[in-house]
């Protein structure tokens, strides 16, 4: 998550915001098909602590994930910068329409402090694992997973993903999703920078599955690659788990894996993957009417 310098003390506002309040029904997650699956506990922790220092390294391992989670040949590349940076690393999950939901994550991280373990590749790591859960059956959506590099620099990676884009293909992309600094404690939202339907998705999802989630904004704090798509009006989301107690955790020699609370981060991690499996189904166009044969 990259910071504007401002300091956390008295900066965070939480509040649960109408979609989050526990009386949202969860009729509409028990009439939606969701199917996905999950990777082990020890599978996801042993990426988690399979960190490099690195950035290059980093991207090359979320690459090597993406291609052992079934992601290769011309689904999988690489996007090189303008400045010298490791690339965007990018999977592509067809679907059966052009519509899009870009799920992604940077992968870089501040050098001069902490292994960066918390910012981000708690986000980064997911992006093969969320591959996997998401892959096993067809989707109506293509899901576009991004490793974004470059984030610390000014948010360069998801900028100049969205800039190279098409105008067609930005009016493909129907949601983006990011997650930035997980596993510090239960999985939050910055509510204020979210779109509607999407976070009212997010609570009914985590209603249905009785996950934890709650609105924590940081705005003035900081920003997040979702930010990047805003500028095109398109719809976005971050979750991530950072509080006003733990903000000066990034950014610190304590950006270490001892901060990862692993039940609270594998949570998120069930949390996201049941939420991409239900966006796909809830985004997708209202079905035509059928012919009223009386009428014919």
């Amino acid at each position: 998550m990259r910071s504007d310098g401002t300091t956390a003390c008295g900066k965070f506002r939480r509040h649960l915001a109408g979609a989050l309040i526990a009386c949202i029904t969860c009729a509409v997650c028990a009439s939606a098909q969701i199917h996905f699956r999950l990777q082990t506990r020890e599978a996801v922790e042993g990426h988690l602590k399979s960190f490099s220092t690195r950035n290059s390294e980093r991207e090359a391992l979320i690459r090597r994930w993406f291609a052992e989670s079934g992601c290769k040949d011309a689904n999988l590349s690489e996007q090189a910068l303008d400045r010298k940076l490791p690339p965007n690393v990018i999977c592509v999950l067809p679907g059966e329409t052009q519509q899009v939901i870009v799920v992604g994550a940077h992968t870089d991280h501040v050098d001069s402090f902490g292994d960066g373990v918390v910012d981000n590749w708690t986000g980064a790591v997911l992006l093969p694992s969320l591959l996997y859960s998401l892959s096993a059956q067809p989707r109506h959506h293509t899901l576009i997973f991004v490793g974004f590099s470059g984030e610390e620099k000014g948010l360069v990676g998801s900028r100049y993903y969205v800039d190279h884009l098409t105008n067609e293909q930005r009016a493909h992309i129907e949601g983006m999703v990011n997650f930035d600094s997980l596993g510090l404690g239960p999985t939050e939202v910055w509510a204020s920078h979210a779109d509607k339907v999407l976070i009212d998705a997010l609570a009914s999802v985590a209603a249905a599955s009785k996950l934890p989630v709650t609105a924590m904004n940081v705005d003035n704090l900081g920003t997040a690659d979702s930010e990047s798509f805003a500028r095109y009006q398109i719809p976005r989301i971050t979750l991530h788990s950072v509080t006003q107690e733990t903000w000066p955790i990034l950014h610190s020699p304590f950006d270490k894996m001892a901060a990862i609370k692993m039940n609270d981060y594998y949570d998120s991690y069930k949390l996201i993957a049941e939420y991409l499996a239900y966006l796909d189904d809830v985004l997708k166009p209202p079905a035509a009417p059928k012919p009223n044969k009386a009428a014919q």
